[in-house]
C-alpha cells in the first residue's frame, strides 16, 4: 500500500513538473512570437512609441483559446434560437429605446438610407443595446489568436487594423476592450470592420463606437449602406411550402465563402410571381403579394422548419454575419420593433 501511495505521489509530482515545463515553453514561445510581431509592425511603418504602447501589457489569454476551441455544440433550431435571442423583454426594450432615440435615429436613417428599426435591432442583438461589449484587451486577444496559428493571417490583419485604431486616436489602450475574439463596442465590429465602416457622426475627431451612441448608430447604418442596403425594401418574409416541394429551389447549404453563397443566391432568386406559381404562400396561407420583387428561398434548418423568402437586404445582413440564424433574428426583431406601430 505504501508503495502504491508513493507511486501516486511521485506520478502527481511528475505531472505537475511536466505541466510547469510545458507552461514555461509556451510562455517563451509566446514572447518570441510577440517580439516577431513587433518587428513586423515596425516594418509596416508603425512608430516605436505606438508599438511599445500597444504591446506593453500583451499577455497570452488562455480563456481566449478556450472560448475559440469550445464553441457551443448544442443543436439549435430557429424554434429554440429565436426565443433565446429575441425574448419579449428585448423586444420591449428595443421598442422603448427606438422611441427614446427617434429624432437621432430618423436623422441617421435619412442620411444613410437605412430604416431605423434595423439599426436598433443590430444594436440590441450585438451588444444588448451597448450594455455587453466585452472586457478582453483587444490587442492581447488578437495576438493570442494569431499565436494559436489556426487562423494566423486573419488575426494578424485584425491586429494591424487595431494598431491603426490606436494610431488614429479613436480610443486609448486602457479602454481598448472587446469580446474574446476582438469584436468591439456597441456595434461589435472587428477592427477591420471598424476601419472600413465606423463613423465620426458628431465630428468630435473620434469614431467612438464604445461610448458614443451617435457614432454607434451611424456606424451600423454606414455598414449596411456600404453592404448594399435598399431603403425601399424590408428583409424578407416567412412562407409556407406546398407538399413535396423541390429542394433544388433553396439556396444550397454548406458554402464556404461569401462568393459561393452569393452564387447560390443568384441560382435561387426569382420574382414573387414565380414563387407564387410554384405554390409558395404567406405564413397565413394567403398568396404572396403581387409586387415586382425578387427573392431567394432560405432554409435555416430544413424544409420542416421555418422557411423564408429573403429580399436583397438579407444579403447585407449576411455580409455582417454569414449566419442564417443571426440574419433572421435581426429581421425578426426589426419587425417586432415596427409592428404594432409605435
Amino acid at each position: 500500500m505504501m508503495k502504491k501511495i508513493a507511486l501516486v505521489v511521485f506520478s502527481a509530482a511528475g505531472l505537475c513538473l511536466t505541466s510547469a515545463v510545458h507552461a514555461t515553453e509556451q510562455h517563451d514561445k509566446f514572447n518570441h512570437y510577440v517580439a516577431a510581431l513587433k518587428q513586423e509592425a515596425a516594418l509596416k511603418g508603425y512608430s516605436n512609441d505606438l508599438i511599445e504602447q500597444a504591446f506593453a501589457t500583451v499577455q497570452f489569454k488562455e480563456k481566449v483559446i478556450s472560448a475559440d476551441k469550445n464553441q457551443p455544440e448544442v443543436k439549435e433550431t430557429l424554434e429554440t434560437y429565436l426565443p433565446k435571442r429575441v425574448p419579449q423583454w428585448k423586444i420591449d426594450k428595443a421598442r422603448r429605446l427606438y422611441q427614446e432615440n427617434k429624432p437621432l435615429l430618423d436623422d441617421i436613417a435619412k442620411e444613410y438610407g437605412v430604416q431605423a428599426r434595423f439599426i436598433v435591432a443590430l444594436w440590441g442583438l450585438e451588444s444588448n443595446f451597448g450594455k455587453i461589449q466585452g472586457s478582453f484587451p483587444v490587442v492581447s486577444s488578437l495576438v493570442t489568436l494569431a499565436f494559436d496559428g489556426r487562423r494566423e493571417e486573419m488575426y494578424k490583419n485584425q491586429l494591424w487594423a487595431a494598431l491603426d485604431i490606436l494610431k488614429d486616436g479613436h480610443i486609448d489602450i486602457d479602454h481598448f476592450k472587446g469580446s474574446w475574439a476582438g469584436a468591439m463596442g456597441q456595434t461589435q465590429f472587428m477592427p477591420t470592420s471598424f476601419v472600413a465602416y465606423a463613423v465620426d457622426y458628431d465630428k468630435d475627431g473620434k469614431k467612438d463606437i464604445w461610448q458614443n451612441q451617435k457614432d454607434a448608430f451611424a456606424s451600423i447604418a454606414n455598414y449596411l449602406k456600404q453592404a448594399g442596403w435598399n431603403n425601399n425594401l424590408t428583409w424578407g418574409r416567412q412562407v409556407k411550402l406546398p407538399t413535396d416541394f423541390n429542394s433544388d429551389y433553396f439556396i444550397k447549404r454548406g458554402t464556404k465563402s461569401r462568393k459561393e453563397w452569393l452564387e447560390q443566391w443568384q441560382a435561387s432568386q426569382r420574382d414573387l410571381k414565380a414563387w407564387n406559381e410554384l405554390g409558395l404562400r404567406r405564413a397565413d396561407g394567403s398568396p404572396l403579394p403581387d409586387v415586382p420583387l425578387t427573392a431567394a428561398l432560405v432554409m435555416p434548418d430544413d424544409a420542416k422548419g421555418r422557411v423564408y423568402l429573403a429580399y436583397d437586404n438579407y444579403k447585407a445582413l449576411m455580409h455582417w454575419n454569414r449566419s442564417y440564424y443571426f440574419a433572421t433574428s435581426v429581421g425578426y426583431l426589426s419587425d417586432r420593433i415596427a409592428y404594432p406601430k409605435i
